[in-house]
């Protein structure tokens, strides 16, 4: 944790010395998380719901996704950028250090501009749920966190098994879109407004409607089933295949000869 930190310091640092680049992507952030919100809007203005889901409802969902998603990009982008480290032989070099080699990947690249989008989220949050007029209890608040918690535990896991495929082919782009910025285009909507066979990939291989699906469903009281409260914890358990492909695939790694 202590060289973690040490991490954090040396990129905020960094982050100081171009100031007017760093005033440019807030703008930039906030400009392109607004299109995203403006968007989910603007189609509400044709449609007063989505197989039952209102605006508010939908909001609430992506701020959810958004959430988890921000802060894995703030946190743990060297995991996301992953192929970069491999292609420029800087892989080689953090394996050279006596220090844990997921530490040094996370901590390779962090990128606290995306902290607007953290917070542009939680304020997309906090909106609708005020609009919703939830009546709250210890199950929807206890509902709530864990589905904050295994928004950014499921990010996490699939930076990591990205981050593992680039030990195969070198560069993971593709592979990387699609379970990233593609399943996070699919999470940030209710997942029941999708055909039954993508909701089934998305309950079973990527566990996005543990996510953002059926505790939401509880939260909302559109389901009385406690069980769907506790399934974001399921979300946790993903983490662990996930490390031990990494760890599997570092210990193979033989370089690029970069």
């Amino acid at each position: 944790m202590k060289i973690y930190l040490n991490y954090l310091k040396l990129h905020l640092k960094s982050l100081f010395e171009y100031k007017s680049s760093l005033i440019l992507s807030i703008i930039s952030q906030i400009l392109v998380f607004f299109s995203f919100t403006f968007v989910i809007t603007s189609m509400f203005n044709k449609f007063s719901n989505i197989k039952g889901f209102t605006l508010y409802e939908v909001l609430f969902t992506f701020s959810i996704i958004n959430f988890g998603y921000a802060i894995n990009e703030v946190f743990a982008r060297g995991l996301d950028q992953f192929d970069d480290l491999i292609i420029t032989g800087d892989f080689d070099r953090l394996l050279l250090r006596p220090v844990n080699i997921l530490t040094q990947v996370i901590g390779f690249k962090i990128q606290y501009v995306k902290v607007v989008r953290i917070i542009y989220s939680l304020i997309i949050m906090i909106n609708s749920l005020y609009n919703l007029h939830i009546t709250w209890n210890i199950y929807r608040v206890l509902t709530l966190i864990f589905m904050l918690i295994s928004s950014i535990s499921i990010y996490f896991s699939i930076f990591l098994l990205t981050a593992s495929y680039c030990f195969i082919t070198v560069q993971g782009l593709e592979i990387r879109n699609v379970l990233t910025d593609g399943g996070k285009n699919i999470a940030q909507y209710p997942m029941g407004i999708f055909p039954k066979s993508i909701l089934k990939f998305f309950t079973f291989i990527i566990p996005y409607s543990l996510v953002n699906y059926y505790p939401l469903l509880f939260f909302l009281g559109k389901s009385s089933k406690l069980t769907y409260m506790f399934l974001p914890l399921v979300v946790l358990l993903y983490i662990i295949p996930s490390v031990i492909l990494f760890n599997r695939g570092a210990r193979k790694y033989l370089s690029t000869g970069s």
